[in-house]
């Protein structure tokens, strides 16, 4: 049978009530009394009702993780950084995938499930800022990236344009004047892949170099294959060139293996450097030079302003967060004597 406050209570020689300030607690007991009434806990497994506790705190404990994909490593660590993070409030995080649809979208806008969580954490991608929830009417919301900047709730993002900029102006560094893009996008929902190639022509105007727009290739995606086709489409129909800026690793992993199979030496024929420092470009071969962005500080900062909502801050005007980036430098532009595998 299982164990019961009262069972607890006459195992520890106590009121009920005394287990219930211990099972919450409470300040109001002595740490003799607390010690035994846990000891009792512990001897007879007692686990408390989790939607009690809920009933009584207004609070489940449970926030929600609405994330375009987890199959994209980004994603997937940054992911793990909110789960960290939010265990540090003791929060459990449920995790959504929305696919970047509309529909799906709305449903994680919505709060998932909204009399379960206490709030959000929501990278959306279809949706607009009149497309969220009315203040009162949704959970609590943080919100990830660049797709919606306008909406009255509180956001974590980073400088795109920077980001992409940095990445150019290594390679000019490097002496590299012929520096493609791979992973432009036109769509509606590309709100990211726009923001970095306005970043990448910019780098090129301040290291004093053309903005050719035959090296600017297009993703539909920004995964692997769509980084080796890219590299094949500029090897096919552009003579030249000897980098390449991809717009996120996964681009720049494809990129590298489409570059290795034509017998394109990196980075003695073309440089290649990626966005994100997700974990697979440490270990690629060579191991790829990256613009990280300091997912660890989006998940933190996130988890911060949804606890501050939490805590009563309902009112307090939206803040807006640009996390931080650094160039890590590796073999795919430093070759093997420059390179250092970051932690």
């Amino acid at each position: 049978m299982r164990a019961t406050m009262k069972h607890v209570a006459a195992r520890a020689g106590v009121s009920i009530k005394t287990v219930s300030n211990v099972v919450n607690d409470s300040h109001r007991v002595a740490l003799q009394t607390r010690l035994r009434v846990q000891a009792a806990i512990d001897e007879l497994g007692f686990v408390p009702n989790a939607t009690a506790r809920s009933l009584r705190s207004g609070r489940s404990g449970l926030v929600a993780l609405a994330l375009p994909e987890l199959d994209a490593p980004y994603f997937a660590e940054l992911a793990q950084h909110v789960v960290e993070a939010a265990r540090d409030r003791g929060w459990t995080v449920l995790v959504d995938a929305t696919g970047g649809h509309a529909e799906q979208e709305r449903v994680a806008a919505s709060g998932i499930r909204p009399q379960l969580i206490d709030g959000l954490i929501f990278s959306p991608l279809a949706l607009r800022a009149g497309d969220l929830p009315d203040a009162g009417t949704g959970p609590p919301t943080v919100l990830l990236g660049e797709r919606v900047t306008d909406a009255a709730v509180d956001l974590v993002t980073v400088d795109n344009h920077a980001v992409a900029a940095t990445a150019v102006e290594h390679l000019a560094g490097l002496g590299r004047r012929r520096i493609a893009a791979v992973g432009a996008q036109t769509t509606e929902t590309g709100v990211t892949a726009r923001l970095r190639l306005e970043g990448y022509r910019q780098g090129l105007v301040r290291a004093g170099l053309p903005c050719d727009e035959a090296l600017v290739v297009q993703a539909a995606s920004w995964h692997r294959p769509e980084g080796a086709a890219g590299a094949r489409a500029l090897l096919g129909a552009v003579g030249g060139i000897d980098a390449i800026v991809c717009f996120n690793d996964l681009l720049a992993l494809g990129v590298l293996r489409a570059l290795a199979d034509a017998g394109v030496r990196v980075p003695d024929d073309v440089a290649v450097v990626g966005v994100d420092d997700v974990e697979d470009g440490r270990y690629s071969r060579p191991s790829l030079t990256t613009v990280a962005l300091d997912k660890a500080q989006i998940a933190r900062t996130a988890v911060e302003l949804l606890a501050a909502r939490l805590a009563g801050a309902r009112d307090a005007p939206p803040r807006a967060v640009v996390a931080g980036h650094r160039l890590v430098v590796r073999e795919s532009t430093a070759g093997p004597a420059g390179a250092t595998l970051s932690p």
